[in-house]
């Protein structure tokens, strides 16, 4: 509770409407974004060159903090003006997909199976509010609008649709899929995005049977939905 009290805090003295959050706290875990020169076509290649030199997060303990080998995830961040972009490696025993052949289009209750997570939040002073993308290693996905103040019925609007864009890939010889999303900025800030801004963020990797939940900031519960867990992600030059 003294960590929401926190971050209210600082959502009101620090957030302007039209330029963004600029938050800068100790003791809150900061992933990075880094920005790009244009936007650029999804590879879900981790050697390309739009990502063979980005630096990211990696994480390999589960919701509760406890560490879970064999299970290592990496997550790499850009943006650009128009987009926020991310880059997932999730290593894997075995998968858990959902049965029959991939959806074509939105999958609601995806994260009943294999799933990269993406959990942002640009209102600092509503930080119970916020955006859910998940993808699939078949390429199935599936936003949500979050607003947890709505009550657990009314709390997750998936129908709510970002315009964001996904590809995945699988790496059998090595045990890794990776899936990279392209996240319209108009969809999760009402700011003109700018170096030294920051988002509210979680990340999220759901895997095999029986399931894995691993946690770049760990929630110590069995819902990932806790947002005065999110770190931060900063976006750079």
């Amino acid at each position: 509770m003294r960590l929401l009290a926190l971050l209210m805090v600082l959502g009101a003295a620090l957030f302007a409407a039209d330029r963004g959050p600029r938050i800068a706290v100790a003791g809150i875990s900061k992933a990075t974004s880094y920005r790009a020169k244009a936007d650029f076509q999804l590879t879900a290649d981790p050697l390309s060159q739009e990502w063979k030199d980005v630096r990211g997060v990696a994480f390999e303990h589960d919701r509760y903090g406890e560490q879970v080998p064999g299970y290592a995830t990496e997550v790499r961040s850009r943006w650009t003006e128009n987009n926020l972009y991310f880059l997932f490696a999730c290593h894997y025993k075995d998968f858990n997909l959902k049965p029959g052949p991939p959806a074509a289009g939105e999958t609601n209750e995806l994260w009943n199976w294999d799933v990269a997570e993406a959990f942002i939040g640009s209102d600092f002073k509503n930080i119970r509010s916020y955006k859910e993308f998940e993808v699939s290693p078949r390429g199935e996905w599936v936003d949500l609008s979050i607003d947890l103040s709505l009550g657990a019925k009314d709390s997750n609007d998936w129908r709510w649709n970002s315009g964001f864009a996904n590809m995945t890939r699988i790496d059998e010889q090595h045990k890794i899929w990776y899936a990279e999303m392209r996240i319209p900025m108009s969809s999760i800030a009402a700011w003109k995005p700018e170096a030294g801004q920051a988002f509210r963020a979680n990340f999220f990797h759901v895997q095999g049977k029986p399931t894995k939940f691993l946690a770049w900031q760990p929630v110590h519960q069995d819902s990932f939905h806790k947002p005065e867990a999110f770190g931060m992600l900063v976006l750079a030059k």
